[in-house]
C-alpha cells in the first residue's frame, strides 16, 4: 500500500523554491526532532539552521537555511525561507 502524499511547497519573498508531494517533512526546531506526515494537525514552527528533508517516492531532498517558517495548513505544508 503506497504512503498518503500532501503538498508541500519552499517559497521565499522573491520566488518558489521547489514545490511537489511528500509522504513527509522532518527537521529539528527548539524543541526537539518533529515529523509532519498527511493528515498533521494545523502547525506552525521556527527552523533556524537545521536540515529540513523532505522525502516521498523512495528519495529525499534536503534543504537548510538561516531561518524557514514551517506551517501546516488543512493538510498542506508550506516552507518560507529567508534566502
Amino acid at each position: 500500500m503506497a504512503a498518503e502524499t500532501f503538498n508541500v511547497t519552499i517559497t521565499s519573498p522573491e520566488k518558489i523554491i521547489w514545490k511537489g508531494r511528500a509522504e513527509s517533512v522532518s527537521s529539528k526546531n527548539t524543541t526537539g526532532p518533529f515529523d509532519i506526515l498527511a493528515g498533521h494537525e494545523n502547525f506552525i514552527t521556527m527552523v533556524q539552521n537545521d536540515p529540513i528533508t523532505i522525502a516521498g517516492n523512495g528519495k529525499a531532498k534536503t534543504f537548510q537555511y538561516e531561518n524557514a517558517v514551517i506551517t501546516v495548513l488543512e493538510g498542506n505544508v508550506t516552507i518560507y525561507a529567508d534566502i
